[in-house]
């Protein structure tokens, strides 16, 4: 993108507050020399952090945030309540131009909540999505929605599919992505009215730029059988949830093994150079952050207890993100699905 980037954040988010967020801040100003950064939140905790740092404030401004939102507090009671808050200043700076992308590890019902009213959502996208970076056998995969939209209708996966093939394109640099619809089986008649209406419309408009391959299974995400994986909120976070458990269980099973005796600690000696590849390969924190996908700007949530290594990885999506123009390219290719659908009517 021309000119200058910014990105603001939520510094008061999170499990561990701004101490992680600034630790992450030196991260990212050098590994992103022509981007600056508006930090929101309380003065008073943020200065200090900042004494050892001075450098930090050639690039990274301190915005006074006196509210923050409280990781169990109700979404709506956010959206009442939270508007001295480093959270709904963060996406205010967004909305008023000053930057390009939000980043913030709190909250997750009120942020989408905040993004929402403060940004709205592209037109001809009913509802939002979170996307996801997956790990996989080829490398990366997109699967969205993970826990935005509990139940959704055809239309929103077809949403979802061009949101989604959109951040394929322009983060993963695939000129047209493999798109999936995540069901209980790979034939046509299986499945609920939803999918299969999703199907038939993302079947009849070949000209998308993606090329749509029906439908996948649970094992296929990890596979890697297709680019994006589209769901529902509901099923798609159970299944996140339950890929970084079982990465947790694996790792665990193989330390209890390796240490269990003498031969096995020589094992794990000789193949120490394979076991930290592996460690980094599973290590949640190199694809952290939530990617928040139709709405009229670009929103990042980072894991609440992300470390600073594990936010410094959201705010590297985020810049990635309003670099590649992904909201302009969902734009443009909702429009074709709109202007696809309805030429089918009119036949």
């Amino acid at each position: 993108m021309a000119g200058e980037l910014t990105v603001s954040i939520d510094a008061m988010g999170g499990d561990e507050g701004p101490s992680v967020v600034v630790a992450a801040l030196a991260r990212s100003v050098l590994r992103h020399p022509g981007v600056k950064f508006i930090l929101h939140g309380d003065e008073a905790e943020l200065k200090p952090l900042f004494e050892k740092r001075q450098a930090l404030l050639e690039r990274a401004t301190i915005r006074h945030a006196p509210d923050r939102v409280r990781m169990e507090e109700k979404p709506s009671l956010a959206l009442r309540r939270g508007r001295n808050s480093s959270m709904w200043r963060a996406l205010e700076a967004v909305k008023n131009k000053e930057a390009q992308v939000a980043v913030s590890a709190g909250n997750t019902g009120a942020l989408m909540a905040m993004s929402m009213f403060n940004l709205g959502t592209l037109e001809g996208i009913s509802r939002p999505a979170i996307a996801a970076l997956w790990p996989t056998k080829r490398g990366q995969s997109v699967v969205l929605d993970v826990g935005a939209n509990v139940v959704v209708s055809a239309e929103q996966l077809v949403d979802f599919a061009v949101m989604g093939e959109a951040f394929a394109r322009g983060i993963l640099g695939l000129e047209r992505p493999t798109v999936g619809i995540l069901n209980i089986g790979t034939e046509d008649a299986k499945g609920n009215d939803a999918v299969k209406d999703a199907a038939h419309i993302l079947r009849s408009n070949p000209t998308l730029p993606m090329e749509f391959c029906g439908f996948v299974e649970g094992d296929d995400i990890g596979e890697g059988t297709v680019d994006v994986v589209v769901t529902d909120g509901f099923t798609g976070n159970i299944a996140l949830k339950t890929a970084e458990g079982t990465a947790k269980t694996v790792t665990h099973f193989l330390r209890s093994a390796l240490m269990r005796s003498f031969f096995g600690r020589i094992g794990a000696f000789m193949a120490s150079g394979a076991l930290r590849a592996l460690r980094r390969k599973l290590d949640p924190r190199a694809a952290n952050g939530g990617i928040f996908l139709g709405l009229d700007g670009v929103v990042v949530k980072s894991h609440g207890g992300a470390d600073a290594l594990g936010f410094a990885s959201a705010l590297d999506m985020a810049i990635d993100m309003a670099k590649a123009g992904v909201v302009a390219r969902i734009i443009n290719d909702r429009r074709g699905v709109h202007l696809a659908v309805a030429e089918a009517a009119a036949s």
